[in-house]
């Protein structure tokens, strides 16, 4: 969904304390999806009396610069007709509703293309970029709400996907069939790996590979391969 002024607002300030959405949550006596299910999902549509003050407690501000407005407005001077990605040093506020345009968050997770990395904590959101709708609804095919922007490190989808490329994960396809590029947790750390299911194999398993000759394939059971999203386009610099 849309991010609205709102919602934008919140996560602004929750990057600026240096937090999480999982510890603001907790902190206002929630779930630890709360807040991501109300940025990202619409639920709750909005926040309740009592979370909104709990949550401005946390986040240090009055109560009431966390209240939807009646009519919220859009009019933040003149953004040209294709906006560019709003970066973590752009105001946020900069993203508030495009017609026929979707905010994508850039989580600050890299995807380690080589032999995974240790991430503690959770991802935070460090830019927001703007996809046409048009090109995920009939192009990728997609809906906004289930992508996630992050960054590949490491060699081993070479020259496919190099360190430093940027890759749009759809988080709502997690079945390799077809086969194709999936983020996945191996255990140690996110990386990205071309995935293929086994189809003669009892129980099911995957085939994981990479497509750097240097890096070898390695078999594991379905079930105890966590995949977060399918990689359905990469934007690099050339």
């Amino acid at each position: 969904m849309d991010l609205d002024p709102t919602r934008l607002r919140v996560m602004k300030l929750i990057q600026q304390r240096r937090t999480d959405l999982k510890k603001a949550s907790l902190a206002i006596g929630r779930n630890a999806a709360y807040l991501q299910q109300y940025l990202y999902r619409g639920i709750p549509k909005t926040l309740p009396e009592d979370a909104r003050e709990a949550l401005a407690t946390f986040l240090d501000v009055p109560e009431e610069s966390l209240r939807p407005a009646k009519k919220e407005s859009t009019g933040e001077a003149t953004l040209p007709a294709l906006p560019p990605a709003v970066t973590a040093t752009a105001p946020l506020a900069l993203a508030a509703a495009v017609p026929g345009f979707s905010q994508i968050p850039e989580l600050d997770v890299r995807a380690s293309a080589g032999h995974g990395a240790f991430h503690e904590g959770d991802e935070e959101i460090k830019a927001v970029w703007m996809f046409p709708d048009a090109v995920i609804r009939h192009e990728l095919r997609a809906r906004s709400a289930n992508l996630r922007m992050i960054t590949i490190d490491g060699d081993s989808m070479e020259p496919l996907l190099a360190s430093g490329d940027r890759v749009l994960v759809d988080t709502a396809q997690r079945v390799p069939a077809p086969p194709g590029i999936f983020v996945i947790w191996d255990g140690l750390g996110i990386v990205a790996k071309r995935i293929e299911h086994i189809p003669t194999a009892e129980p099911s398993r995957v085939v994981i590979k990479s497509v750097n000759p240097l890096y070898g394939d390695y078999e594991r059971p379905t079930e105890d391969v966590n995949i977060i999203g399918r990689v359905i386009w990469a934007g690099k610099k050339l």
